[in-house]
């Protein structure tokens, strides 16, 4: 039988392991975007290779989550410390994955020199590492305020996704030659775009810990 204190063990197991998933996703999306500036396609190779270690970690928490509930049938905040746990895996799993299709749009133009400086999407990624380190922070810290900080910075990174957009399309229409090179960078503001939604829904699941109710902070 699992005792209240391999219980609390389990917890603090989960908690260390997304803190480390979170470390890794901010780390993969730096790489992601310095991979971007500089065209450097080894730099994203190395990104891509390291996405299947994130997806262990997002197993061993889906394991350890299921074994949690079974042997000790946890209940109120016991319980939705479980349930958030898994979520905000997810989550982290997702925005390593849209890290992973930068570097791979990085591999895409491997050759090319880029038809204009990145100005934009600099600046949406690092609103979004920002986020993906306070969305973490919120959760360990059980900081409800944090927690409602993300929808405001997720705003912002959407202001500059509808700017580059908009700009994207102009550069196209000017010329041509650039559709190709401006759709793959459309695709990078998307990505990043999401990666900001997720560290939102990680927003949405510390409030949910907290307080027991879920809000919509992707509004």
């Amino acid at each position: 039988m699992v005792t209240r204190r391999d219980f609390d063990i389990g917890l603090e197991q989960l908690q260390k392991m997304l803190v480390e998933m979170g470390e890794r996703v901010e780390r993969a999306l730096a790489g992601a975007m310095d991979a971007l500036e500089s065209m450097n396609a080894s730099e994203a190779r190395e990104i891509v290779k390291g996405d299947p270690e994130l997806n262990q970690i997002e197993e061993r928490i889906a394991d350890l989550g299921a074994k949690l509930i079974a042997t000790q049938q946890p209940v109120a905040k016991d319980l939705r410390r479980i349930l958030v746990a898994l979520k905000i895996s997810s989550d982290l799993e997702r925005m390593g994955d849209l890290s992973v299709d930068v570097a791979k749009v990085v591999l895409r133009l491997e050759g090319q020199t880029l038809f204009k400086p990145l100005l934009d999407l600099p600046r949406m990624a690092a609103i979004s590492r920002t986020m993906i380190v306070e969305s973490i922070r919120s959760y360990v810290d059980e900081n409800v305020d944090l927690a409602y900080k993300m929808a405001k910075d997720d705003d912002q990174v959407d202001a500059l996704y509808s700017q580059l957009m908009h700009e994207m399309f102009l550069l196209m229409a000017e010329n041509p030659k650039i559709v190709g090179q401006a759709m793959l960078l459309s695709f990078v503001g998307r990505y990043i775009e999401r990666i900001a939604d997720h560290a939102t829904n990680i927003g949405e699941s510390v409030v949910f810990l907290v307080v027991g109710n879920r809000p919509d902070l992707n509004q």
